[in-house]
């Protein structure tokens, strides 16, 4: 390969190019080389294997304050637009003062290049960059105007801080449809959280949920080296130590914590509302991003993040399966199975009829002959349990959680019995697993709970949290329905039943 060749590839390699050629003005006001962190570095991959892998990007880019993903992008898009012809790059932000920034950083890369690397604009204006000799060109815009960019053909678009956009919904029918479906085009849409229920909060349920083409990414506090402080105390909270468990192998270090101390005491002189306020802005996880001040989680995202990062080998005790069943296009079905400690396989599908249910759930257990199958009866359960028994499976139970708990007087009813066993399970001393599904973790940590006027346990209904903006929790009410015969259930004391129930099974009981 010759030395032109290698120049070449070294050019168009964009971390090679980005650290090499472009300039950034620090947080101190110096002009240096760009340095690409790991938050950086970890969302550029990403989106060069969805590029790899569809010919496109569209993404949706979660993360904390200042992680430098404008800085990330512009560079991209101005990479793109210098290296091919046609490369026409927009970027829309959430107010003038941060399209006047976002716009002066991409400047900075362009005239700070060496000489010779890259032709001058031969236009240059407050909001544009354009080069004839390759037709490619960079403009900004202010979302403030409804309109923005609508009329343009455009290859590479960054939609930044979407949550604060306050006309989001003109812009998706506007500017987004102004890129092309053409391979080589990127949309990437990044924000800090702006609350739930928004076009921001939105877009990222849908493509946590698979139900979009944008890949959903993101990005924890604890990634950046700036955010650490001096250690003036080890002597860490219970919080802070499973923190540090949860995260460490992650990267976060005491030295976070402390940080992350100073910030809480900064945000509010009440550490549990400054706490709160810290998750929003700093969130270790996507679901902190969008939790609201006003709303009790029942379950820590901290247990969550844990059982997804463990692995159990469980045999010894009974397969359980929890179904919680829905029709239409508004909810899911849910189907999740644990075996004592661990849970797996969880599946979801939508636009079935009750028979088409039925049908998916007796090839279910023909083949994995669970022991038992709890199935939430409200609404179309019913009729789910129902055929299933005329069917002869003994292992289906239908259970009614609006149903008065067995302990009455600690629980408002048996949903809320339920979630509470699921919750001490999670927050046991034994570890257990859960699958690593981001849908399953937000529906753990999203819903809130209350006490009611009897001083009982009572969980936020399915109506009241999609008020929230928040998706139905079919995947953790499907969880909670395999706690109904408790937490453990060994294979040894089951089987005198399943002997009994075999030998009914085959003189031709009409239990079976």
């Amino acid at each position: 390969m010759s030395e032109t060749t290698n120049n070449i590839n070294a050019l168009l390699d964009f971390p090679f190019f980005a650290e090499n050629f472009l300039k950034i003005r620090s947080k101190s006001g110096e002009i240096r080389p760009l340095k690409i962190n790991r938050a950086q570095m970890y969302v550029h991959g990403l989106l060069e294997k969805q590029l790899k892998d569809t010919g496109k990007v569209r993404a949706i880019v979660l993360k904390g304050r200042q992680q430098g993903m404008s800085t990330l992008i512009g560079a991209r898009f101005a990479h793109r637009v210098i290296t091919k012809r046609g490369m026409k790059a927009f970027i829309l932000t959430h107010e003038q003062e941060a399209t006047t920034n976002l716009f002066e950083i991409t400047k900075r890369y362009i005239d700070n290049l060496p000489a010779g690397l890259c032709p001058k604009p031969d236009a240059s204006a407050a909001n544009k960059l354009y080069f004839k000799s390759f037709d490619s060109g960079y403009a900004v815009g202010t979302a403030g105007n409804k309109a923005v960019g609508r009329s343009q053909t455009i290859q590479l678009l960054h939609g930044s801080e979407c949550a604060y956009w306050p006309h989001p919904e003109e812009h998706a029918k506007g500017v987004l449809q102004a890129v092309s479906r053409e391979n080589g085009t990127e949309i990437i849409i990044e924000s800090t959280a702006n609350g739930i229920g928004n076009y921001f909060h939105r877009i990222w349920q849908s493509a946590i949920q698979g139900e979009s083409e944008y890949l959903p990414i993101f990005v924890p506090w604890y990634w950046q080296e700036e955010y650490t402080s001096p250690i003036k105390s080890t002597d860490w909270s219970e919080e802070e130590r499973k923190l540090l468990e949860a995260y460490g192998p992650d990267g976060l270090r005491e030295e976070h914590l402390a940080w992350r101390r100073l910030k809480i005491a900064e945000f509010s002189n009440d550490p549990e509302h400054g706490a709160n306020s810290f998750k929003s802005e700093f969130p270790f996880t996507w679901e902190e991003s969008f939790r609201s001040p006003t709303e009790n989680s029942f379950i820590n995202s901290t247990m969550v993040v844990r059982a997804r990062n463990t692995k159990i080998d469980n045999n010894d005790t009974a397969l359980i399966i929890g179904v919680d069943p829905a029709i239409g296009d508004n909810d899911k079905t849910a189907i999740v199975r644990r075996r004592g400690r661990r849970t797996y396989d969880l599946e979801t599908w939508k636009n079935h009829n009750t028979m088409e249910t039925v049908g998916r759930l007796r090839n279910i257990i023909d083949k994995e002959q669970p022991y038992k199958v709890y199935i939430d009866v409200i609404g179309i359960g019913a009729g789910i349990v129902d055929r299933l028994h005329e069917q002869g499976y003994w292992q289906v139970e239908g259970i009614n959680v609006s149903n008065r708990a067995s302990e009455r007087l600690k629980y408002h009813n048996k949903r809320a019995e339920l979630w509470a066993e699921m919750k001490d399970y999670l927050d046991g001393e034994a570890p257990v697993e859960l699958p690593d599904n981001d849908m399953l973790h937000g529906e753990l940590c999203n819903l809130g709970f209350k006490m009611d006027s009897s001083g009982r346990l009572q969980m936020e209904s399915k109506d009241d949290i999609k008020k929230r903006g928040l998706p139905s929790p079919d995947c953790a009410d499907a969880l909670a329905l395999t706690f109904s015969g408790g937490k453990m259930i060994n294979i040894q004391s089951m089987m005198p039943l399943k002997k009994d129930l075999d030998a009914m099974r085959l003189h031709g009981s009409m239990f079976y």
